[in-house]
């Protein structure tokens, strides 16, 4: 070892520094390209391994044979032999970066472990809160946001002292306080993007945050994992948040704009995709099933929507993935646009503005001015992410509202997915993990979605092969008008109903596509030349199974037409007699015929066991009125007015409708005025109209 070092030191000083130097840049680079090939588990595996080993080689070569030639003053062999090792450090390099790029993209993606949550104490502008003030406060003390931390803020902010006004609704308590009952309310910091596009919730605009508290806590989705293989078939659900900024927050509750029910099957490269309209009338899984808008699930959090879509449709959700749809803008663009049919407007206005016959919809900013809307041609044609979010969003041109943007929204992800897969996006990593891992969150974990390297490369080279690259199969929920009156305060909301036959074809479709059923071989065929093809929509057209149903207005009515009702569908039916010293009286209603009843038209009919109908006595004389509660002395003749019963009544409509006061949509007067006829159209029932209630 002596007589090398004296060697060495003989050798030209220049060439021996270029050597060593050469040598550490090399295994520098080296050891962090084995380490961030080992993070890309379950990708090409062999060439990785084989990677390492020949660079490997290559190292020792360098160090040994580049000694022997600078003792031998062999200085041409050594340029060559380090010219060709930077040249492989610089390779290493980016491949270093660009590595670590997509593995912290990857990671960033999952959901973390611990997140911060959020509760503000909201009051209407100009509202001081002290020692007088009433607050309202969500009783479920499962809701981080809205129990937990708000008790913690009401402790810490010293409002022990003030009255607490509990709600199971967050719709019912914002009402509350819109309406001036109570003087503030505890909500998730991002409140404004839940419920600030309801029509009814306008003036939450005109809220601030009095208090607010924010603490680091174990984040509740993270037990939201699975371990399926992406190498089997599976299922995601994709949830949309309407956000108006750009990127995820970390709040539980969200808006649950868009929910999206999607199996992919990576043996067949098949996929179907099922949009689930966010007015769907079911049971809220995390809510005691009761019934209301799906969307409705997104307030109590993730694995709420979870528990709910999987209880609609016998599926077992796999993963999820939480899109803010504002980074659809960055991510189409980071895609340089994708290729969209936009379908053509039924309607001419949108926000006010006459569109002309054209697409209009305002931009990502929802600004509303003329300026701020976004103008497309209907037809085949390729758009910037500004568009193609304009184009997911929009439903008041269409005749469908929601409907049709379920249906635009599909084109929009299915479209994305074919470009991001295409050989032309692979040179734009950086730009489009950037957009991603900003607005998506997901349960999956590292590995998993680096398994979709595999599925991605049997894309490629299907469509090589002149193969299809990816098949997906539209569904469409059938579905009818379901005004359903909420218990709350008497008002009626538009949800929608489905027809159960059209659900069984799609979850039909779905278990087929995740080899959980048998697939069923169409055996029979026809063709008319004179009728244009259209691709099969699974789903569309199927109008068998039972709708749900309301209760129908029975005032001024035959107690035979009544009894007759309560026999088909089961319901006791219970039947007194009042003058007019009843509040259950109407003078507008002739002796002998139905006056009021127990439980409200549009109530759902789901659990309604027993109706009591109040029959306007002939003789107006009866010296003990009968009276159905003891409770009626507290009533008064406004509140039978506006929900055809008393306060013990209401209790009865709680406990027997299924009805959640989460989706309360608050009518104009003229709207109430209506709302009898509506939810007796709905029942094909000739009842009369709220008019005809007791005035």
């Amino acid at each position: 070892m002596k007589v090398l070092f004296n060697k060495l030191k003989k050798t030209n000083k220049v060439f021996l520094s270029i050597y060593l130097v050469t040598f550490i840049i090399y295994l520098i680079t080296y050891i962090l390209l084995i380490k961030n090939l080992i993070s890309l588990s379950g990708i090409e595996t062999a060439i990785r391994i084989i990677v390492i080993v020949i660079f490997g080689i290559w190292l020792i070569i360098y160090f040994l044979w580049n000694l022997i030639n600078l003792i031998l003053k062999k200085f041409i062999k050594i340029a060559i032999t380090t010219a060709i090792t930077i040249i492989f450090a610089i390779i290493f390099s980016f491949a270093n970066y660009y590595i670590s790029i997509l593995y912290t993209g990857i990671t960033n993606i999952g959901e973390h472990k611990y997140v911060v949550y959020t509760t503000n104490l909201v009051v209407l502008e100009g509202t001081e809160i002290n020692s007088d003030s009433i607050l309202g406060m969500i009783n479920n003390s499962s809701d981080i946001e809205g129990n937990v931390l708000a008790k913690e803020l009401i402790e810490k902010e010293g409002l022990t002292n003030n009255e607490i006004e509990e709600y199971s609704s967050y719709y019912e308590m914002i009402f509350d306080l819109l309406n001036g009952d109570i003087d503030g309310i505890f909500l998730s910091s991002n409140y404004q993007t839940i419920f600030g596009n309801e029509e009814s919730f306008e003036d939450l605009k005109n809220t601030v945050v009095a208090y607010s508290y924010s603490k680091e806590m174990e984040n509740q989705d993270t037990t939201l994992t699975s371990n399926k293989s992406i190498k089997e078939p599976f299922t995601v659900l994709l949830m949309g948040v309407d956000s108006e900024i750009d990127g995820l927050n970390a709040n539980a509750a969200f808006n649950g704009d868009t929910l999206m029910l999607i199996t992919f099957n990576p043996k067949t490269l098949n996929a179907t995709m099922f949009s689930i309209p966010r007015d769907t009338y079911v049971p809220i899984a995390c809510n005691n099933n009761r019934y209301a808008k799906i969307n409705s699930s997104a307030a109590y959090g993730t694995s709420c929507v979870i528990d709910t879509v999987e209880q609609l449709t016998d599926i077992t959700i796999d993963y999820y993935v939480k899109i803010n749809f504002k980074g659809v803008v960055d991510l189409v663009d980071a895609l340089e646009g994708i290729e969209v049919d936009i379908e053509a407007p039924d309607f001419n206005y949108n926000h006010g503005v006459n569109c002309g016959g054209r697409f209009c919809e305002q931009n990502s900013d929802r600004d509303t001015s003329a300026s701020g809307m976004i103008y497309l041609d209907p037809g085949l044609q390729t758009i910037n992410g500004e568009e193609a979010l304009a184009y997911a969003r929009c439903r008041h041109l269409y005749l469908q509202s929601d409907i049709d943007r379920n249906k635009h929204q599909q084109q929009v992800v299915e479209a994305i997915a074919r470009k991001a897969a295409s050989l032309d996006s692979l040179t734009k990593i950086e730009e489009i993990l950037n957009a991603v891992t900003k607005n998506i969150t997901t349960n999956m974990a590292s590995e998993q979605i680096l398994s979709f390297y595999d599925i991605l490369k049997s894309m490629i080279s299907s469509s090589l092969n002149d193969g299809a690259f990816l098949t997906i199969e539209k569904t469409y929920l059938e579905y009818y008008s379901l005004p359903v009156r909420l218990s709350n305060n008497g008002s009626f909301t538009s949800a929608i109903g489905y027809y159960p036959g059209s659900l069984e074809a799609i979850t039909r479709l779905m278990k087929e596509n995740l080899e959980l059923e048998p697939h069923e071989m169409i055996k029979t065929f026809s063709f008319d030349a004179n009728e244009e093809y259209t691709t099969k929509v699974t789903g569309q057209g199927i109008t068998t199974g039972d709708r749900l149903e309301t209760m129908p207005n029975f005032v001024g009515k035959s107690v035979s037409e009544v009894e007759t009702w309560a026999a088909n569908h089961n319901v006791t039916l219970h039947t007194e007699f009042v003058d007019n010293t009843s509040p259950y009286y109407n003078q507008n209603i002739t002796p002998g015929l139905i006056s009021n009843q127990s439980i409200s038209d549009g109530i759902l009919l789901n659990n309604v066991s027993e109706l009591t109908i109040y029959i306007n006595s002939i003789s107006s004389n009866i010296d003990t009125p009968t009276n159905p509660d003891d409770g009626n002395e507290n009533s008064n003749d406004d509140s039978n007015d506006n929900n055809n019963n008393n306060d013990s009544d209401e209790e009865n409509n709680d406990e027997n409708e299924n009805d959640d006061p989460l989706d309360i949509i608050l009518p104009s007067d003229d709207e109430n005025n209506n709302s009898s006829e509506s939810s007796d159209s709905n029942n094909n029932n000739d009842s009369s109209s709220n008019e005809n209630q007791p005035q």
